[in-house]
């Protein structure tokens, strides 16, 4: 019997959303929640959520839940079937229509540790969401304003050094938290502010206030450490500190999944300093594509509010 046009929008309406479905593809593929979020570059908490909301649209269970491991239930290996199968297809599709055309090049212009610390481990998510836009990363410590190379899009902290043409959106707000290995603060364990004096501190050329305003913001007041080691970009820095060279006073938003991983551990989590919040700016002469870049920014931030990760907006004074 043939699908009516009214049976077909009553279907349509009830499909499940697309990244719910993601998310149970990939927890089913590698029988773990952990994994899935690897994959996918969300929170093991994103992927749980997800997949709690399919179940409750579906009104099966879709996995057995046990101490660190879930298995799929009979519903579970039933829909992962035809799931995985709709995925693939829905991804050949989107392959076949866009394999001749020609590749959407988007510029986009952000400082070297904001590329290396936020942006590029994103951009896997981007590309798998939009695979005919190709984005070029353009590296630079200059104000978009001196860029040399045409940009599209720029991403920096504050409303200064940009192009009078340029349409600003505020983007993240940010904070800087002190941070080390875990395996350095296991050999020196930092229960209080003095403790820091015995270890060594990693700082950036870029950077090189921050240390001092957060000793003054969170009144500790002066304080020595045994030794300082310099770099010239925060992303040297951050490699260092996951090393065990030191300890270094850095921007959460650089840092934020290495907290989330456990990779860095921040020993004083309340002794946080409040700084200039990101702006991106599109150019007046931006492609198109722009505009998809800039929904999955906002979706980004949003996500990492939901997901709880460690980053705030909170309306207080900018350092």
């Amino acid at each position: 019997m043939p699908y009516t046009c009214e049976k077909i929008a009553r279907m349509l309406n009830s499909l499940p959303p697309l990244n719910a479905v993601r998310a149970f593809v990939a927890a089913a593929r590698h029988q773990s929640f952990t994994l899935a979020a690897q994959e996918l570059h969300v929170t093991h908490g994103a992927v749980s959520r997800q997949i709690k909301a399919l179940e409750s649209q579906l009104g099966v269970l879709l996995f057995e839940r046990r101490t660190r491991q879930v298995s799929l239930t009979a519903a579970g290996v039933k829909f992962f079937a035809q799931a995985d199968s709709a995925l693939k297809q829905l991804a050949a599709a989107a392959q076949s229509v866009m394999s001749d055309a020609p590749a959407r090049v988007l510029r986009i212009n952000v400082r070297p540790s904001f590329a290396v610390r936020w942006l590029i481990p994103r951009l896997p998510d981007f590309v798998a969401q939009y695979p005919g836009i190709e984005p070029q990363v353009l590296t630079s410590t200059l104000a978009p304003d001196k860029a040399g190379d045409r940009f599209d899009i720029a991403i920096r902290r504050g409303r200064d050094g940009w192009p009078p043409s340029a349409r600003l959106t505020p983007f993240l707000e940010d904070e800087a938290c002190l941070v080390a290995s875990p395996a350095l603060l296991d050999r020196y364990p930092v229960d209080t502010p003095s403790a820091l004096s015995a270890l060594v501190l990693l700082w950036a050329r870029t950077r090189k206030a921050d240390w001092d305003a957060w000793l003054a913001y969170t009144g500790i007041g002066k304080l020595k450490p045994v030794g300082q080691m310099q770099f010239d970009h925060e992303h040297f820095v951050l490699q260092a500190v996951m090393d065990g060279l030191g300890f270094a006073v850095v921007p959460v938003s650089l840092v934020s999944s290495a907290l989330a991983s456990g990779q860095l551990r921040c020993p004083f989590p309340e002794r946080r300093m409040p700084l200039a919040r990101y702006y991106y700016g599109v150019a007046a002469d931006a492609v198109s594509e722009v505009q998809a870049f800039t929904a999955w920014l906002d979706a980004e931030v949003a996500q990492q509010a939901n997901n709880h990760l460690p980053l705030t907006k909170k309306n207080t004074p900018k350092i």
